[in-house]
């Protein structure tokens, strides 16, 4: 199971998915916001659930399941979730003049996942097309890339050293980042004002690249010294994470300039033309 949460946008509405048994699952609460611009989606799924096991007797949450999603405040939460079959099913029980896009929507993400199982390159093509429709250089479309690659070869060193709950991960992620920044990810994001955005998304070039040495220096002791266990993975990511903020610092003295920034990326004033 890929643990990352992805945004994928419905009519300028977020919407959080997540890839489980190779297909996309999406946060119910999201599509409900979504459909009804519900101030409280939370408590008006509830109600859904209700009236249709009162009306229908038919348990919407059988065709849910518990996932962790990134919440609001950061932190991984569960969440209930519906592959596209589900929230059809889902969706039908909400009165709204958006249920028929949302559905032909949900139709062409889910057939795009088909078609990735079956040519993995797709994926890589639809990102790189998401991006430059944002306004991103290509430049940092490659570095994002690449770092996506480095943070797969990472996790999957992480998986075969035994490796396995979502907790441990975030826990070996945050030592990287903050021996390579200073920050934990929760504290970068709240240093460059995010929410429930993506920060590696408002990251510039450089923190980009810092990131990936951090990540790559970690994978690469990992496998060197054939880590295994949490606490001796633990240490490689302090290790593999200092090798990056060594490197930060000494360009920061050399450049008198700091690599991170509160600027997302494409805010920044000599961007503004990309936009």
């Amino acid at each position: 199971m890929d643990t990352t949460t992805h945004i994928a946008i419905f009519k300028g509405k977020q919407i959080r998915k997540i890839l489980f048994q190779n297909e996309w699952w999406f946060s119910v609460v999201d599509v409900v916001e979504a459909l009804t611009n519900s101030v409280n989606p939370n408590d008006y799924w509830y109600k859904v659930k209700i009236r249709v096991k009162e009306e229908d007797q038919i348990e919407l949450s059988t065709i849910c399941r518990q996932l962790k999603l990134l919440a609001p405040d950061g932190k991984m939460r569960e969440t209930d979730c519906a592959n596209t079959e589900g929230m059809f099913r889902i969706v039908q029980s909400i009165s709204s003049p958006k249920a028929e896009p949302l559905k032909r929507w949900l139709a062409r993400v889910g057939y795009e996942r088909v078609q990735e199982i079956e040519d993995p390159e797709l994926a890589l093509k639809r990102m790189r097309m998401t991006y430059k429709a944002k306004g991103y250089s290509d430049d940092w479309i490659e570095k994002r890339s690449r770092g996506i690659a480095i943070r797969e070869d990472l996790t999957n060193e992480w998986k075969n050293r035994g490796i396995a709950e979502q907790r441990d991960y975030a826990i070996l992620t945050a030592e990287i980042s903050k021996a390579a920044f200073g920050m934990t990810p929760a504290q970068y994001k709240k240093f460059k004002g995010l929410k429930r955005e993506n920060l590696r998304d408002h990251m510039n070039e450089l923190e980009l690249i810092f990131s990936m040495l951090g990540e790559a220096s970690t994978a690469e002791i990992t496998k060197n010294k054939n880590i295994k266990g949490f606490e001796h993975n633990k240490r490689a990511a302090i290790a593999g994470g200092a090798v990056a903020g060594n490197a930060r610092k000494d360009l920061e003295r050399k450049s008198g300039k700091k690599v991170s920034i509160k600027d997302n990326y494409l805010n920044k004033p000599q961007d503004k033309k990309l936009l």
